[in-house]
């Protein structure tokens, strides 16, 4: 019989096993007719690496991938990638500005080209990360949202979305970066509050009959405003409302308008009204048809629509130079400081400019109503509840999606203009000349589609959409998608909306949202903080089924992950502990014939083992089921550490070293089927340790040659057992209590002592617990264990109370009694004094009146834990004495 190494090594194993995964084709679904379990995968980045909330994300897939695999549905776990626009484009701009060129020096087609290579070479790094984690994907499904079915799907959906009239192309103020020069929607900005100034300075009145006070964070915008606005009702204005302003060094005249919108309290209740340049402004503009005057190029600078002392400034320099000539023509009266939230580009986090240009948008109205819909009507769940509020609110205050990106990396809009006849025609096939006018002179539009236009498919178009395919109608709807919580509008909200309007159906039933990964100290893992982790780095110092069980045992539902290196003990420690006992346990099979389960004589404690299994088994799999990651990883710990190690194996090295061969035969059998089934228990939180322990064992019953793809065990009433668990438990607390009395007293382990149990009159468990008599001397060590009232009265013995039960430890003859009642009061005497403080905190008045509630409890709980801890020494003391 093979046996394992000597010690854990998950280098030694993890990429042969990975491999004989492939090789066999185990991530494929099978051909049973069951209804399917499908998930597709969040396509991370293509040119990104993967980060600790990737590890987070694919571990938690993986679990529920393995599990369903196990329970013989078809299971499947698309792979892929995001072309990711901005952040690949970026990737590859940088690369360029290091050799001193920029895109436009290459133009458009070898840029594009380039950005390909750069894709092939990020590809690959990114695949073997995620096999390096174990993802347990169809990589014979694997898609790319550039590839050419995605590609096509794309454009089907766009062509589609104009032909029902809800794609169109208009002017409207977007949310600008000047760094990625580009459009983004709303989702794509992110809100920081910052230290800024507020500047105060004057509008004079045409008539010269006074001034206006105007306060802004950005007073470089006044060179495009074309109104000020006040309140109607505003008592301070009502007598200029109409009337004309001066707009200091533009030579420009500006009405006075009265508009609702404008908050009579806020500052001096008047409100410069830039409409190509801020969203409320746009809308105002819009009400009194105001002109539109758009003072920024693509870049950010100020264009010719300023005076030409401001033309080419940034809006930095702008700012500082449109104040000093403020100051300089006596319209500046002071500034202050202010903090307020400005808007970042999500992906290079320069400050967004809100921009007047012509962008194409997709009307989100109606589809919006339709995703509400789904959720209201039960067809969608979210774990945890929390998030459908989130989903809810942001579907109810939907505005319509920009979708143009003033890029070359993406799926380019499928929209051609003619320059001979001005036709524009959109199509789902390149066109080679006009539709109206036959002309070929025709170009295509510039403008690339976001990102999440293609990602918004995904459930669907990697099935083949929108083609009819065998996997499209096998596998939509998919059942669960795990994601992070920061992408819910974004990307889960969408892709619920693209389901039902393209397939009639939502695209997933559950969605799980993810907490984030964060340091021990709450914060969020960045580069700026250098707290991030690489799962890579944790997967080759610790294993990746160390990484997978210590992330799903510490992943609450609803709650954030606070993690740091030293974390990932837990499941190294865990999976050192099952190699362990799976190796003392393949050592103790050599040589054995094993008997089927059903050819056993099964003996109490073997009753009480396979109940705890089968409790195992039953809330791992509803944990499963409930997205409860760590209540399954807890369950799995428990069982295997505590009854199966501690306790069972423990218990049976009584019939192990023992000389009778019959029953060495049983236990090691009974033994060996135990641990194949805890393997298939935990393989889907430690699939590879599981895998390589379930190949060296001897086959205790049918079963495939793989664990991966092995029966999961299920509650069964078979094993049903709760007399003999609540029996076991006495003996399990008298053993604890015996085992508690040798630590107290520091009795060493080799040291043999005798102990004694008495019961209270009819006391249900006796005659189980007197059966377990070998077992109960065996796990403490005892010289020996008398149920014989006449020997309970001897000296020095400390007695502990169950509930029904008593045991006496005799340990007079184990210490050295004096010493260890002088040590014992010592103690004592210490935390009287440490209980005789935290009672003076308690009733102290100003305390009590000005502590936190958690401190005042934390207080309340030392003092109970001090009074035990006194009754429990002079309890002792006295029966020493």
């Amino acid at each position: 019989m093979a046996q394992l190494e000597k010690t854990y090594n998950p280098k030694d194993f993890e990429d042969r096993i990975y491999k004989m995964w492939m090789d066999n084709g185990y991530f494929a679904p099978n051909e049973s007719d069951k209804q399917p379990f499908v998930i597709v995968i969040p396509p991370p980045n293509v040119t990104g690496v993967l980060h600790m909330g990737h590890g987070l994300n694919n571990a938690l897939q993986d679990i529920l991938i393995r599990y369903y695999r196990m329970t013989g549905v078809p299971t499947l776990w698309v792979p892929g990638t995001d072309h990711a626009g901005i952040a690949t484009q970026h990737v590859v701009e940088k690369r360029l500005l290091k050799e001193g060129k920029t895109r436009h020096d290459l133009g458009r087609e070898r840029f594009v080209e380039k950005t390909w290579e750069v894709k092939e070479e990020h590809h690959s790094i990114i695949t073997r990360q995620l096999q390096k984690i174990g993802a347990s994907c169809d990589w014979s499904r694997e898609r790319f949202t550039l590839d050419e079915g995605l590609s096509k799907a794309v454009r089907e959906v766009f062509v589609t979305l104009y032909e029902r009239g809800l794609i169109y192309k208009g002017n409207y103020l977007i949310n600008w970066c000047p760094s990625c020069t580009t459009a983004l929607a709303d989702d794509e900005v992110e809100h920081v509050e910052q230290q800024g100034i507020l500047y105060h300075y004057y509008y004079p009145l045409t008539d010269g009959s006074g001034r206006i006070e105007i306060a802004t964070t950005r007073p470089e915008t006044m060179l495009g405003d074309t109104a000020v606005a006040v309140h109607p009702d505003d008592p301070r204005y009502t007598s200029l409302i109409g009337k004309t302003l001066e707009l200091p060094l533009t030579g420009r005249t500006i009405p006075i308008v009265a508009d609702t919108y404008v908050d009579m309290e806020f500052g001096t209740g008047a409100v410069k009204i830039t409409p190509a340049h801020d969203p409320n402004d746009w809308a105002i503009s819009k009400r009194h048809q105001l002109d539109v005057i758009n003072i920024l190029n693509d870049n950010g600078t100020l264009n010719n629509n300023v005076p030409e002392r401001y033309q080419g400034l940034s809006a930095q320099e702008a700012r500082r130079v449109v104040v000093e000539d403020l100051k300089a023509g006596g319209y500046y009266k002071n500034d202050e400081a202010h903090t307020h939230k400005v808007g970042h580009c999500y992906r290079c986090d320069t400050v967004i400019e809100p921009y007047f240009s012509k962008q194409w948008f997709v009307k989100m109205d109606t589809m919006a109503e339709k995703a509400l819909d789904a959720w209201k009507a039960g067809h969608i769940r979210f774990y945890p509840r929390k998030w459908e509020n989130t989903y809810k609110n942001w579907l109810e205050g939907i505005r319509d999606w920009c979708i143009s990106r003033q890029l070359w990396w993406g799926h380019r809009i499928p929209v051609w203009y003619c320059d001979d006849c001005g036709e524009m025609m959109v199509m789902r096939q390149d066109p080679s000349a006009c539709s109206s006018c036959g002309s070929s002179n025709i170009r295509q539009e510039e403008d690339v589609l976001d990102t999440w236009f293609s990602s918004w498919l995904w459930p669907f178009s990697t099935l083949g959409w929108p083609e009819k395919t065998a996997d499209l109608a096998r596998f939509y709807p998919t059942s669960s998608l795990v994601t992070g919580y920061d992408i819910i509008f974004f990307w889960v909200a969408r892709m619920i909306m693209a389901g039902l309007e393209f397939m009639n159906e939502v695209p997933f039933r559950d969605i799980y949202m993810t907490g984030l990964v964060r340091d021990k100290q709450g914060r969020k893992m960045s580069k700026t903080l250098g707290n991030g982790m690489d799962p890579l780095e944790i997967v080759d110092e610790f294993g990746a089924d160390a990484m997978k069980f210590t992330l799903a045992f510490m992943c609450a539902q609803g709650q954030d992950i606070l993690i740091d290196k030293e974390s990932f003990k837990l499941g190294s420690k865990f999976a050192n502990k099952i190699w362990n006992a799976a190796r003392f346990l393949l050592m103790n099979m050599e040589g054995v014939k094993i008997l089927p389960i059903t050819d056993i004589t099964l003996l109490p404690i073997d009753r009480w083992i396979l109940h705890r299994l089968n409790e195992a088994a039953g809330i791992m799999g509803q944990a499963m089921k409930g997205y409860r990651f760590n209540e399954g990883a807890q369950t799995g710990y428990e069982f295997f550490w505590n009854d199966f190690c501690d306790w069972y194996i423990e218990a049976n090295k009584i019939s192990l070293y023992a000389d009778d061969q019959l029953e060495k035969q049983r236990s090691v059998s009974i033994l060996a089927f135990i641990l194949e089934e805890s393997m298939k228990l935990l393989h889907p939180f430690l699939p590879f340790i599981t895998e390589e322990i379930y190949l060296k064992l001897p086959r205790t019953q049918a079963g495939p040659e793989s664990v991966m793809i092995a029966d999961y065990p299920g509650y069964t009433k078979q094993y049903e057992a709760d007399d003999i668990c609540a029996a076991f438990s006495v003996v399990q607390d008298i053993v604890r209590s015996v085992r508690t009395m040798r630590s107290e007293f520091t009795i060493p382990p080799e040291k043999k002592i005798p102990v004694a149990v008495s019961f209270a009159q009819g006391f249900v468990h006796k005659e189980f617990v007197q059966e377990q008599e070998e077992l109960i001397i065996t796990l403490t060590n005892a010289s020996g264990l008398s149920f014989n009232k006449d020997t309970l009265s001897g000296s020095g013995a400390v007695p502990v109370a169950g509930n029904g039960w008593e045991v006496y430890i005799f340990v007079k003859d184990a210490i050295d009694v004096t010493a260890e009642i002088e040590k014992m009061e010592k103690e004592q005497k210490k935390i009287e004094k440490l209980h005789s403080v935290t009672v003076n905190k308690l009733n102290n008045n100003q305390f009590m009146s000005n502590a936190p509630e958690e401190v005042i409890a934390k207080e309340m709980e030392k003092k109970k834990e001090f009074e035990e801890r006194i009754e429990k020494l002079r309890g002792y003391i006295h029966d020493l004495r």
